[in-house]
């Protein structure tokens, strides 16, 4: 795994380490990396704010120098930091060019342009002409690198109003959570850590890698039965949601994700669509009205009995009977409890607590789902997803996945990064994929936290893989289903 520490772990990280190396000795380290992070094409242009930032820019030029590769500084206001005007003049010295960016500059004949604009705390909408410089990098041809983070781009929520597109991203210390979250990957083509010796003064967040998983995906002992890997419940559809393939991908997404025996609940009334499209799963007919799972208490405990995992809610619908169904599973099932779609948005409209109703909860909503849990706006939700899921997970007892382009898992402690995934998922299905393959791993993993972890992972590879295939456009959720055992073996070569 990858430390990824939030802005104000690395501020209060940095300024410890400065304490013992002092800040002009990090700030050349930090430019130091920088420079030898990328391998400048043509004529190279520099373009600095006022900020430490601007300081590890001075001291890329001053690098480059030494290379026999003679830069250009492009100011955008004559103001410096300390450290950053000491680097400045050495800079002037030695006899490095430099100008001050205008409306009309346009970076014409630079081969390569370092953004060292903004840094990691910047806030807000870039404005005058620090707009009009994010512009132009973005106008240019040139192959552009950005300074530990894309100047414009939050460095704890990967959101930003008028931001640099690089090719390269070069973090200085350790990532951010920015560096993964929300518009990151629209923004950045590739992205390097540099380590320079900061370490973490709070526990910082884990991204997630393929080797963090090889003990859940191992090859599997000859002597061993399904009963070994677990079995799983799934509950889901209604007659509005009565989509059979969908309900075949949610069972086999927890197959092909390793699960022994799966059960798909649905509702008596749509049960004959669905049944020609499980092969491998057990289909078991609910009590249903009009299309909707009404509340059995026997069956409920029939579906459950022996099972490891359950997931409930995808295309159930919100109604009373789902209420308490959620309710009574809460209060009496003890195993890993998944709760997707509309049973999230059952807790929400019913008013449902969590709290200490069941051993193991684990909830998997989207932005919108997690605004209606939460009372959240989803701006307020996208400005930091990674405290509001810590926030929520720890208030109320349960794990937290907050899917998006980066998923954020947590128990309220221990937080994962999960960046996996692609463009080619925002489609109808995926969420009950995820589902299916969490559901599938929580059967035979017991350590929930990691399993759940592991399961956002195995989704977004699975997508990867199938969007190098198929492509963004065309891919549906079964393309992933298709996919996962390619991915869990990338896992475990």
């Amino acid at each position: 795994m990858i430390e990824v520490l939030s802005v104000k772990n690395m501020r209060e990280s940095d300024a410890a380490t400065i304490e013992n190396v002092g800040s002009k000795e990090l700030m050349k380290k930090a430019g130091e990396a920088i420079s030898r992070a990328f391998s400048p094409r043509g004529e190279v242009a520099i373009v600095c704010g006022t900020g430490n930032n601007a300081g590890d820019g001075f001291v890329v030029a001053l690098c480059l120098m030494d290379k026999g590769i003679l830069p250009h500084i492009f100011l955008l206001e004559d103001k410096f930091s300390p450290d950053g005007e000491y680097f400045f003049n050495i800079a002037k010295e030695k006899g490095v060019a430099y100008s001050f960016f205008t409306p009309e500059t346009l970076f014409s004949g630079f081969g390569t342009i370092v953004d060292c604009i903004f840094g990691t705390g910047f806030k807000g909408a870039p404005k005058g002409i620090y707009e009009v410089a994010i512009n132009r990098i973005n106008e240019s041809p040139a192959f552009v690198v950005s300074a530990d983070i894309n100047s414009g781009l939050n460095g704890d929520s990967g959101m930003g109003d008028v931001v640099v597109k690089s090719d390269l991203t070069v973090s200085v210390g350790s990532f951010k959570p920015g560096h993964f979250l929300n518009m990151a990957k629209d923004v950045m083509k590739e992205k390097i850590n540099c380590p320079i010796g900061i370490e973490a003064v709070f526990p910082p967040f884990y991204l997630l890698e393929e080797n963090d998983f090889k003990g859940i995906f191992a090859p599997r002992k000859n002597f061993s039965n399904k009963g070994d890997f677990g079995y799983v419940a799934l509950m889901g559809g209604s007659a509005k949601y009565s989509g059979a393939v969908k309900l075949s991908n949610l069972a086999l997404s927890a197959l092909r994700a390793g699960a022994g025996v799966v059960k798909l609940a649905v509702p008596e009334e749509i049960s004959h669509s669905v049944m020609p499209y499980i092969l491998e799963s057990t289909l078991f007919p609910l009590s249903s009205k009009d299309g909707n799972i009404i509340f059995n208490e026997a069956e409920l405990k029939e579906l459950t009995k022996a099972t490891k995992a359950m997931a409930i809610g995808m295309g159930i619908g919100v109604s009373e009977d789902i209420s308490g169904i959620i309710s009574y599973l809460l209060k009496n099932y003890t195993g890993v409890l998944i709760i997707d779609a509309d049973g999230l948005n059952t807790i929400s409209q019913f008013g449902i607590s969590i709290l200490g109703c069941a051993p193991k909860v684990v909830l998997t909503p989207h932005l919108k789902e997690f605004s209606r849990l939460t009372g959240l706006s989803i701006t307020e939700i996208q400005e930091n997803p990674v405290e509001c899921a810590k926030k929520y997970a720890k208030e109320n007892g349960c794990i937290a996945l907050l899917k998006g382009p980066c998923s954020v898992i947590t128990d309220g402690e221990t937080v994962y990064l999960s960046d996996r995934g692609c463009g080619g998922m925002a489609t109808a299905g995926s969420g009950d994929v995820l589902s299916g393959i969490c559901a599938g791993v929580c059967g035979y993993e017991d350590d929930t936290l990691l399993a759940v972890a592991s399961s956002a992972f195995i989704n977004g590879l699975a997508g990867e893989i199938a969007e190098k295939k198929i492509g963004s456009v065309s891919m549906t959720a079964g393309d992933t289903v298709s996919s996962i055992p390619e991915a869990i073996l990338e896992i475990t070569k």
